[in-house]
């Protein structure tokens, strides 16, 4: 689904180079829920800026579905983050003056689709994400945790290739973090969602099928979940630690 390969990155300051991507290779396959995580300086959001074009890169390939993004001109980038791609971003980016569901329902109002169809669709995502009841609410009424629900579901209403999930829970408790998780699963059980998520928080990516691990702008290791989150979380702990100098984080 979506292939990084050799990619560069590095910004000008002062008349010095820093380069902040180096070489990084890596794929995710259709339907997998994969994060990156390594600490600050790493490269994770410039990676996710690059895969989102929201930045350009230096040298080297991002692929979606075979199609290379760097090639496409402004208006074809426009259309993939619209239909292809589905963001969730730190502080949630809901529109304060619409409801829930009308906050789901926004992707389709821009493609101005049927109502009747765009209705069932953003139901069955409120339902599945277990915020049907709020549905009429605004942002200003609901907690943390609901409002990510709300960001993620309207993330999906296009159905998109990829989300794009950039620090999802660096916001909210630990009870929050863990239902917008399960969100992420609900929607890669479901619906087959793919969805690429930069972390801090290794609860959270205890939940992916794997974790790409950076560090001073390289892949430093890739992890495979073999077995139930609790022991991938000590597994990465363990990565991370070592990373870091040899202390658990």
């Amino acid at each position: 689904m979506l292939k990084v390969n050799h990619l560069y990155k590095s910004y000008r300051s002062g008349g010095n180079t820093y380069e902040v991507l180096k070489d990084v290779n890596f794929q995710v396959k259709e339907g997998e829920f994969v994060a990156v995580m390594g600490p600050s300086g790493s490269g994770k959001t410039t990676l996710l800026n690059c895969i989102s074009c929201f930045i350009p890169h230096d040298r080297g390939e991002i692929l979606l579905k075979g199609e290379e993004l760097s090639k496409l001109n402004e208006k074809q980038i426009a259309k993939v983050r619209n239909q292809k791609l589905g963001f969730v971003f730190q502080d949630f980016m809901l529109l304060d003056g619409l409801t829930v569901f009308e906050n789901v329902c926004l992707p389709k109002v821009i493609k101005e689709e049927p109502y009747k169809k765009m209705e069932e669709k953003a139901e069955g995502l409120l339902k599945m994400f277990d915020i049907a009841s709020i549905r009429n609410k605004y942002p200003a009424e609901i907690s943390g945790g609901q409002k990510q629900r709300t960001a993620v579901a309207r993330a999906l209403m296009n159905d998109p290739l990829l989300i794009l999930a950039d620090e999802p829970t660096g916001n909210l408790d630990s009870r929050s973090s863990e239902a917008v998780i399960q969100a992420f699963v609900e929607a890669k059980k479901k619906l087959n969602a793919t969805t690429f998520m930069v972390t801090h928080d290794s609860f959270s990516a205890s939940y992916c099928d794997r974790v790409i691990v950076m560090k001073d702008g390289k892949v430093y290791q890739e992890l495979t979940r073999m077995g139930q989150p609790r022991e991938f979380m000590e597994e990465l702990l363990e990565v991370l630690g070592r990373m870091n100098g040899g202390e658990r984080l």
